[in-house]
């Protein structure tokens, strides 16, 4: 018998028993589009994770007060780091090239709305940044009206603001992406006081979740002696000091020699007491943990895999037992154990090859409807495709040879009589 009258004869055989085939790939389907999900979804948030650290600014380094350690060993966050530290940094490190310190709160900004009996009071609790003109270009904002703020604004400490496109927007009853210069001029209140809007960002979109268009911009200066009144007993207190070294090679030489300079200036001789953590660093650690859980999520769906050859195992060996009679008949007429083998065997490669097919068409819209709902940039991957395809037919065939041998080495006599 040749190999394309088998094939035949194996799809007759499963198309005449169609619920119990369908029942059989069900394992093969479930399995192969978990893993091609399960990889896409991985490697989008991958993706995600990259693009969402990008936003944050080319060649970016962010200094925390406090070590990992003791950040872990209290609640409250250490106040190690000054605005003279900036200062330093700036002067002393050549490798830097704009340093932006930051001192931040979360507080309710204010904004009468209308005139007369029709006035109303907008208000928002956002992220309050009292920093430096270099914000700008460290953190890769753009200005869509109006102007940023200048030295002039820090060393007067100038009760001026610029806020974000969403606050904008949300006090101001306008849409600040379309219409910015709305807001230019107008009066709004931070805890209690009166900040004149000198510009609007361009929008800039979430990081990991949070908004970085919900912000109010103010003088460092005035955030700290106005607004938030708190100082360490060094200087200026900053929340973190974030920096942009002049290229990509110059990152590392730049954390060496601001971590060396900030030791001396705090006069370490022990456990820093700070921090210093750049995008990169950030993203590869964010890469290896969503690696690691791509992989175990899609070794688990590969689990399924597994379940279903047995599955295909099991409808083989009943079909073998109920085919009994087929078998002696075919082997008394002449047909061979290599004719019996080869039938049963491309009979579990089919299973196994129609249900990694429908698994991958249903995976892979997954991953598409995934893609298309949420913020992740899943895609399908060729590679998770012909893996899982390439395991389900390996499946099939290794579960499909047991119940093959067993039907081959029937004994045509005992067969017939058996039936």
């Amino acid at each position: 018998m040749d190999l394309l009258e088998s094939v035949k004869m194996a799809v007759t055989t499963l198309a005449a028993n169609k619920l119990r085939s369908t029942l059989t790939m069900l394992g093969i389907i479930i399995g192969n589009s978990s893993v091609i999900a399960m990889i896409g979804v991985g490697q989008g948030a991958q993706r995600y994770a990259e693009g969402q650290f990008e936003s944050l600014g080319p060649n970016v380094l962010f200094i925390v007060p406090g070590s990992d350690r003791s950040r872990n060993r209290t609640l409250q966050v250490p106040r190690t780091l000054v605005l003279e530290d900036a200062e330093a940094i700036t002067a002393q490190v050549p490798t830097v090239k704009d340093v932006a310190p930051e001192l931040r709160s979360q507080l309710n900004v204010t904004y009468q709305l209308g005139q007369g009996e029709a006035r109303k009071e907008q208000k928002q609790n956002s992220l309050i940044v009292g920093t430096t003109p270099a914000y700008l270009s460290v953190r890769d904002f753009e200005v869509a009206s109006g102007r940023f703020l200048s030295e002039e604004d820090l060393k007067q400490r100038n009760q001026v603001v610029v806020l974000g496109s969403e606050l904008a927007s949300n006090l101001f009853a306008i849409d600040a992406t379309k219409n910015p210069q709305r807001a230019i001029g107008e009066q709004i209140r931070i805890r209690n006081l009166s900040f004149r809007v000198v510009g609007v960002l361009a929008e800039k979109g979430d990081f990991l979740g949070s908004s970085q268009d919900d912000q109010a911009i103010v003088p460092v200066t005035t955030m700290a002696s106005r607004i938030v009144g708190r100082t360490s007993p060094y200087g200026t207190e900053v929340t973190v000091i974030a920096l942009s070294a002049k290229n990509a090679e110059s990152i590392k030489a730049a954390e060496f020699q601001i971590a060396n300079l900030l030791r001396l200036r705090h006069k370490i001789v022990d456990e820093d007491d700070f921090t210093i953590r750049s995008s990169g660093t950030a993203l590869r650690i964010i890469g290896n943990i969503s690696g690691a859980l791509t992989l175990m999520l899609a070794a688990i769906a590969g689990i399924s895999l597994f379940v279903g050859g047995i599955g295909i195992m099991n409808i083989m060996l009943v079909s073998v037992t109920e085919r009994t009679q087929e078998i002696g008949l075919r082997k008394a007429i002449g047909a061979s154990q290599q004719d019996i083998l080869i039938q049963f065997i491309i009979e579990a490669l089919i299973l196994s090859a129609v249900g990694g097919m429908v698994g991958t068409a249903v995976g892979a819209g997954g991953v598409m409807l995934i893609a298309a709902l949420t913020p992740l940039q899943a895609s399908v991957s060729p590679t998770a495709i012909l893996l899982a395809v390439g395991v389900s037919g390996g499946i099939g065939l290794f579960f499909g040879v047991v119940p093959a041998k067993r039907a081959a080495e029937l004994d045509p006599i005992v067969a017939l009589r058996t039936a």
